[in-house]
């Protein structure tokens, strides 16, 4: 059988190919295996990347171990807590076109015959798994791993906390000190913040659609497990290989029902919608939001974990991990079980013997935490085409609210009104011109959301937003409101005072304004430009599809 790779070491026109490598000290037995790409994240600016290298080793080792050349080549990524607040969140969603892009860059340049791809943190794990189904070639996603979590006064805490502090710090329900004592003990090493956050629930959201291998969203960063899942995807990916199976003959429309189901089981970020349209999109998939509250409708939310409870995501894989989630789900014939997996078993080998330990971290089928799922999708005249509310780390008092909105153009100006004691009980935060199109680059709304959670707002103040939210924001936070402002959304038409009704277990958000007076202000409006006027972003802002769509890249 032929590989791609043929095209870079077969033949007397290869030659020079073939002295390139050999200027690499690759030796010639090792240009006659397969040449399999390991695509690493690793970097010294990110919390959950900072071990990629000794994970990308043990990658390296499991593909030759199985007879294959593993091959090292970067990837960036964004911390988006580092980048949280600032200019420097544009570029967080926007840099998973970028991962793809490189990903089909590097691989397609340089012909290997299967990709193992080493991320971890939250746009990251998405746009490698989207590069790899564009190509389709085999792949594997071997991620890095949670952190553990912190331990604050006695009790275990996570990033979430972490932000929520700056709020209690400004309202003076904690000093100085108690803020010093969350900077430095929340976030105890490396990993992906330790909650439910977006980075923890894409990877396990791989393992769901069966692309990475069982423990790959739940074993812990510092757990020598994590090294042996790394040992076992470059085994994997060698039979992959082998066997001609490819990316999309694994990510296929009922892999990412069972991805849809175990989202709403976990109580995963928000984000996860963005991200599930986007790879649905590379891998050939019709995904709408609709089939979002389809899924949520029918499957129990079994877990609660940070932001929406006091568990973090080593007690899940002591509980019994994403294998155990599905499991559970599986016996309310919410899981097609015959799906293949990326180490060669079906998805009802892997998760035979397994099941919630009702440990606390997941609870079993029988005894959920709701009948319906973590997410919900809401519509209304605010929202003709949809946004998204974690329905899980919403207080029971909020899941209906009525208020008067309080309009910002931007984050900053939020977070300032905020801070400073200008938001009351009832009110509705409305954030816009935070969208794909319009912030550019649709920014996470973590600070405000934490600073009303730490003033002791969240049971009682709702935000609302086109742009989005941190997995580890809580409350009333609902985003990726569309059409935004920017594309004529009637987001950017409402004004200071206007009532909004929010009704997340009738999806539905809405504004007390009639179509004839939106229609009224419609025509006096200008929308925003976005405030970024060169480089890529601006470019980005220009080619992205709304919020609904995933924001990828449009291609005409």
């Amino acid at each position: 059988m032929s590989r791609r790779s043929d095209n870079v070491t077969k033949g007397v026109e290869k030659a020079p190919m073939r002295s390139l490598f050999y200027a690499m000290g690759y030796t010639k037995e090792e240009l006659e295996r397969p040449l399999i790409g390991v695509v690493s994240a690793h970097s010294e600016i990110v919390p959950g990347h900072m071990h990629l290298d000794k994970v990308t080793e043990a990658v390296k080792a499991g593909v030759r171990m199985a007879g294959g050349t593993p091959i090292m080549v970067p990837a960036i990524g964004v911390c988006d807590g580092i980048a949280m607040g600032h200019i420097g969140m544009k570029y967080s969603l926007a840099s998973r076109e970028l991962i793809a892009d490189s990903v089909e860059t590097m691989a397609n340049a340089h012909q290997f015959d299967g990709l193992v791809l080493v991320p971890n943190c939250d746009k990251i794990v998405p746009g490698m798994l989207m590069g790899a189904l564009r190509l389709n070639i085999p792949a594997v996603v071997c991620s890095g791993g949670p952190m553990m979590s912190g331990l604050v006064g006695g009790v275990e805490t996570s990033l979430s906390k972490m932000f929520e502090a700056v709020g209690a710090r400004k309202a003076d329900i904690i000093d100085d000190e108690g803020l010093l004592e969350f900077e430095q003990n929340t976030c105890p090493g490396c990993g992906s913040c330790s909650g439910m956050y977006t980075a923890n629930s894409m990877n396990c959201l791989c393992e769901a659609l069966g692309i990475a291998l069982p423990g790959n969203g739940t074993v812990p960063a510092v757990h020598s497990g994590r090294m042996m899942i790394a040992k076992h995807a470059g085994m994997a990916i060698m039979n992959l290989v082998e066997k001609d199976i490819k990316a999309r003959d694994i990510v296929n429309e009922k892999a990412i029902r069972n991805a849809l189901a175990c989202d709403m089981a976990l109580g995963c970020s928000s984000n996860s919608v963005l991200h599930l349209l986007a790879i649905a999109h590379e891998a050939g998939v019709e995904l709408n939001l609709e089939l979002f509250n389809e899924m949520s409708a029918k499957t129990p939310n079994l877990c609660h974990l940070a932001p929406a409870g006091g568990t973090h995501m080593h007690d899940l894989n002591n509980a019994g991990g994403v294998q155990g989630v599905l499991a559970e789900l599986s016996k309310k014939g919410l899981i097609d079980t015959t799906l293949l997996t990326a180490n060669g078993k079906t998805v009802g080998e892997n998760i035979e013997g397994k099941g919630s330990l009702d440990s606390g971290a997941m609870r079993p089928s029988d005894n959920p935490y709701s009948e319906t799922g973590g997410l919900a999708i809401l519509w209304g005249n605010i929202a003709k085409d949809g946004c998204v509310v974690k329905k899980s780390a919403v207080a029971p008092e909020m899941l209906t609210h009525s208020g008067p909105a309080r309009v910002f153009d931007c984050e900053e100006d939020a977070i300032d009104a905020i801070y400073n004691g200008k938001i009351v009980d009832g009110d509705v935060v409305v954030i816009r011109y935070e969208g794909p199109k319009g912030g550019p680059g649709m920014r996470e709304m973590l600070n405000p959301t934490s600073a009303l959670a730490g003033m002791k707002l969240d049971k009682t103040v709702a935000l609302i937003t086109d742009g989005r939210f941190s997995g580890a924001s809580r409350g009333a936070s609902i985003g990726h409101v569309c059409p935004e402002a920017a594309s004529d959304g009637e987001i950017g038409l409402l004004k200071e005072g206007d009532i909004i009704e929010i009704d997340i277990p009738n999806s539905s958000v809405n504004a007390k304004v009639s179509e004839e007076e939106f229609a009224k202000r419609r025509e006096t409006y200008v929308p925003r430009e976005p405030n970024v006027k060169s480089g890529w972003l601006y470019r980005y802002s220009k080619m992205v599809a709304p919020s609904n769509k995933g924001a990828v890249m449009l291609e005409d």
